[in-house]
């Protein structure tokens, strides 16, 4: 059924691809065995399809990053990775890629230059944006691959990393692997149009449909074009059409699928195809075949025994230390004293053009930062000084830019992100809680990236501006998350959240940008995140805020001399200070945790829960709280200022202390 074209193809590579496919069909063979017997959890076949992976890998360089999908075994197996390693992984063992942490393809391997999925359809396309502009920043002449499903090119990921990639320039292929079916519902249902590769037409992009079953156009089509993008940077879209002949999942089945459809793919097999191929072209016997069958069967029992004599993961100590990784900060204090006064917002600018000179593998990325400055000017001048490379102008597509802080991160580069305000986060939700956070916890890879987030009300915006969007990520174990209170905190710890390789929150409240002075080193200076600052010192009562809540404390504070309070600016929320909060609790017996944020939900009851459970007997009172009301963020001054809990913490302040 296939028609292959051998061109100058030398016998050694035929034997090579042939093999290429044949060992992870036989590995699939065995683990769907397995399945059965309960030693693996789950399996997403790509028995049908293994020409795409084999003729991929093959065509490029071996330092070359593919991100491939849960169906290309043929990724792994021809980048030689040692079969006992991935049968472990499968298994949940710790001598797997995730140490039990994930299952399944959920991996990457720097060490052979694969980045592997997540459950997320599409998300990896950005990853992949990023490694190559990591490639392209470097003067690297690489390409990078980047697999998609059929059902993935749905996803908004899909067609945000594309335009991206299209609009940079970017030296990248992006595959699709049209196998028909998204589960269980066919492509003639998710796309109203003839061809997938259609969908690149839209930005420009060049693209190419070519049989996926063929192992010779496969590797022939991707070689030639790698390349090309190596000599000319650009990204390509190709459309390799296959079929998938088991079910999306072997749970799932594939009742679905008309029988005549199963028998029609059934003949284009791959390998039978091309063992008849090579079998007619005398580049092999059937007795080596045979042989080489026998090889591979006896390699997968041996790998699977040196598998099994490994226990399953039971102990659980080193969870907890495996969400951050560990670094020792840099601190640097700096005499305020004889020091300009500067806004908060100019300390901003001051710590990120700080942290570009000393890093010049740190990249900016966000909307209108470039020419324009940024919507508050922050990063004005910057591209002028740094360059478009260094500062770089986005499409409004938060996703496909944070996913490319990842893959920035994996080549060796330190990105900041720009949310143009913290409400439009909620556009790239997957790529921060899902890849960035988790990153390091599956499978070591840093996230070495810091979001930048203008938060916050007061300055009647209305509910798409005014949000405080902190509570959403205190959630997701991985992340950091910083919000200084002040311009002098503001600049050091950014410049510590630039240096942390882990992925950082940084909220910088808009209301505070040009509103509040304060003395400013000019040297540079670090601040440790983790860390809160005791702001004023008493006896009576504790208060426990940050953000605007700070300054808000402090001027009811000065309205009630009588009231002595510990006034605690938190300064970062992930890692909480746990033991500052501690220990001035236990001082005065009262407290209030006081945040600009919704009550419901908010981190105040977090740390009210905490407080509860590890200083009941020292307290002299209840444990208070005061936060925004349960609505969105309204409009209107009068109404917003009936939102905002400033007034609210006022009385409940005065009641608690007379308690």
């Amino acid at each position: 059924m296939i028609k292959y074209e051998k061109k100058n193809l030398s016998k050694k590579k035929l034997i090579e691809l042939y093999k290429g496919m044949l060992l992870p069909r036989m590995i699939e063979e065995k683990m769907l065995s397995l399945l059965r017997q309960g030693v693996i959890s789950k399996w997403f076949a790509g028995i049908g399809q293994e020409a795409i992976a084999t003729g991929v890998t093959h065509a490029l360089k071996p330092e070359e990053y593919i991100l491939p999908m849960h169906r290309n075994l043929g990724v792994f197996t021809n980048r030689d990775i040692p079969l006992h390693r991935l049968f472990k992984q499968w298994q949940g063992k710790k001598g797997g890629f995730t140490n039990g942490r994930d299952r399944s393809f959920h991996f990457g391997t720097n060490e052979h230059h694969i980045v592997g999925m997540i459950s997320h359809l599409g998300a990896q396309m950005a990853v992949g944006s990023g490694i190559a502009l990591g490639n392209m920043l470097g003067k690297e002449k690489k390409v990078t691959v980047a697999f998609t499903g059929e059902g993935g090119t749905s996803e908004g990921d899909f067609h945000e990393s594309l335009n991206v990639a299209s609009v940079w320039n970017l030296p990248i292929i992006f595959l699709i692997e049209n196998n028909g079916y998204g589960l269980s519902t066919p492509t003639s249902e998710q796309y109203n149009c003839e061809n997938l590769a259609d969908r690149g037409l839209g930005y420009g992009m060049e693209t190419h449909i070519i049989d996926g079953n063929n192992i010779l156009t496969v590797y022939e089509t991707i070689k030639a074009i790698a390349q090309s993008v190596r000599k000319k940077p650009r990204p390509v879209l190709v459309e390799c059409r296959t079929f998938r002949m088991r079910g999306h999942e072997e749970a799932s089945g594939t009742k679905y699928v008309p029988q005549e459809l199963m028998d029609e793919w059934a003949k284009k097999d791959p390998i039978d195809n091309f063992e008849h191929f090579l079998l007619k072209q005398k580049a092999i016997t059937k007795a080596e075949i045979a042989e080489l069958r026998k090889a591979n069967k006896a390699l997968i029992e041996e790998e699977l025994k040196i598998a099994a004599q490994e226990e399953s993961v039971s102990d659980a100590s080193e969870e907890a230390s495996a969400i951050y990784k560990a670094y020792t900060p840099i601190v640097h204090t700096a005499d305020k004293a004889n020091a300009p006064d500067k806004r908060y917002i100019d300390a901003i600018t001051d710590g990120l053009k700080t942290g570009m000179d000393e890093n010049d593998k740190l990249v900016l990325m966000g909307q209108d930062i470039a020419d324009y400055g940024g919507v508050f000017k922050i990063t004005d001048g910057f591209m002028e000084k740094y360059g478009k490379g260094r500062v770089r102008n986005t499409p409004i597509c938060e996703s496909a830019i944070l996913g490319i802080g990842l893959g920035l991160s994996i080549k060796g580069y330190k990105s900041m992100v720009e949310m143009q305000f913290a409400d439009f986060v909620t556009c790239g939700f997957n790529q921060i809680i899902n890849n960035l956070s988790k990153s390091y916890y599956r499978w070591g890879q840093q996230a070495d990236v810091v979001v930048r987030m203008p938060t916050g009300g007061n300055v009647g915006a209305g509910p798409y501006h005014s949000q405080s969007t902190e509570a959403w990520f205190f959630h997701s174990p991985g992340l950091k998350m910083v919000y200084p209170s002040n311009p002098y905190d503001a600049k050091g710890l950014l410049l510590s959240a630039i240096d942390d390789p882990n992925p950082v929150m940084f909220f910088e409240h808009k209301a505070l940008y040009r509103s509040l002075t304060d003395a400013l080193p000019e040297e540079p200076y670090r601040i440790p995140i983790g860390k809160a600052a005791l702001v004023r010192e008493g006896e009576d009562v504790s208060i426990i805020t940050y953000g605007l809540g700070v300054h808000w404390a402090v001027e009811i504070l000065d309205k009630h001399p009588d009231i002595n309070a510990d006034l605690l600016d938190l300064r970062t929320l992930a890692p909480l200070d746990v033991d500052a909060i501690f220990e001035s609790v236990r001082k005065t017996g009262k407290v209030i945790v006081f945040h600009e944020d919704s009550l419901t939900g908010g981190i105040g009851g977090e740390i009210a829960a905490l407080i509860s459970q590890h200083c009941f007997k020292d307290l002299d009172g209840p444990v208070m709280r005061a936060g925004a009301l349960h609505t969105p963020v309204p409009f209107a001054k009068a109404l917003e200022a009936n939102y905002m809990p400033k007034q609210r913490f006022e009385e409940m302040l005065v009641e608690l202390v007379a308690y």
